[in-house]
């Protein structure tokens, strides 16, 4: 084994360390906890929707003390302000009495940043958060400020109640690396959260990682390869959700108006390298790309009309799009 399968080897094991961990305190919900690693371990934006109750919150505070990571909480509301998620100049005196202006970050200024509800929040506000997710700086007047590193945005959002509520705008949902749909649980496993919350049988959980790891794991997994096949691969399944592109299948053509863009394919060939490791592989396997596939695009393409008179989903078409890349 060389130097590289060993940093991957030691890597993997502080992963597999963090699910246990995380398993103390979220129940079920393993796809679910596995993808939003993926996401953390790739450096992405993770967008959950479910509804309320499902734990959501509870996984994100669980992320940050497992990896002891400084974390803040947002509750989204029609009422919140830009300079409520970044931060404002502030007028304060220095020691002569003089008045000046002074820059006070906001809770973005945090490694793990919960967006709760970020669909209850003005198009205004939730722009506060593109520089933040895409950049990772803040500015404010004519200065720019640096976040805190590893920085990533968890937002949740409610599906079943939609009054008052405002569609994200295309721009920020393609800066979110997936969009993941958390079910309910079973009966055995809401027994077990029951045990949990209601009869306090819940583990102390341990810090696992820290920021700097994290970082360093980023690096080693950015190393898997992946050979020219697979890549073209997942390219391809990106061009094919453009109705234009000549090799796109039938349903493609018939029902997307506005094709994934190109952070698309950053997500699936980014993450997939992130799936292959935690399956103990060394290289990028095709089921990696579709596994990543679903939750990297079900945000970034958007379908016509006749697709929502049909009944047609957006899983429906990603399914349909592996296949035909396959051929």
């Amino acid at each position: 084994m060389n130097i590289e399968e060993n940093n991957i080897k030691e890597a993997l094991e502080k992963i597999d360390r963090v699910k246990r961990e995380v398993g103390k305190a979220i129940i079920g919900q393993k796809d679910i906890v596995e993808q939003v690693l993926i996401g953390i371990f790739t450096g992405g934006n993770i967008l959950l929707e479910g509804s309320p109750g499902l734990g959501k919150t509870q996984l994100v505070k669980t992320l940050s003390k497992v990896m002891d990571l400084d974390f803040s909480r947002i509750q989204f509301t029609p009422d919140l302000m830009p300079a409520d998620v970044v931060g404002t100049n502030i007028i304060v005196k220095d020691e002569k009495g003089n008045s000046k202006f002074q820059f006070e970050g906001g809770p973005i200024f945090s490694n793990l940043v919960l967006a709760d509800e970020i669909n209850r929040a003005t198009p205004k506000t939730q722009s506060a958060l593109l520089e933040a997710m895409q950049e990772h700086t803040v500015t404010a007047g004519n200065n720019t400020y640096s976040l805190k590193e590893p920085f990533m945005v968890l937002a949740t959002q409610n599906p079943i109640e939609m009054d008052g509520t405002y569609p994200l705008p295309e721009a920020q949902l393609d800066r979110f690396l997936f969009k993941l749909y958390v079910p309910f649980p079973s009966l055995s496993e809401l027994k077990d959260i029951m045990n949990i919350t209601v009869n306090s049988k819940g583990e102390d959980i341990e810090k696992v990682l820290s920021g700097d790891e994290i970082l360093r794991i980023r690096e080693v997994l950015k190393e898997i390869p992946m050979s020219e096949a697979v890549e073209e691969y997942a390219l391809k399944v990106v061009l094919a959700t453009h109705n234009e592109y000549e090799n796109a299948p039938e349903i493609s053509k018939k029902y997307i108006r506005y094709g994934a863009s190109p952070r698309a394919a950053q997500a699936i060939i980014a993450t997939s390298k992130v799936k292959a490791a935690l399956e103990g592989r060394y290289n990028v396997a095709f089921d990696d790309i579709k596994y990543v596939a679903y939750p990297a695009l079900r945000h970034r393409f958007f379908l016509n009309y006749e697709a929502l008179a049909d009944g047609v989903k957006t899983e429906d078409i990603i399914e349909e799009i592996l296949k035909s890349q396959m051929e």
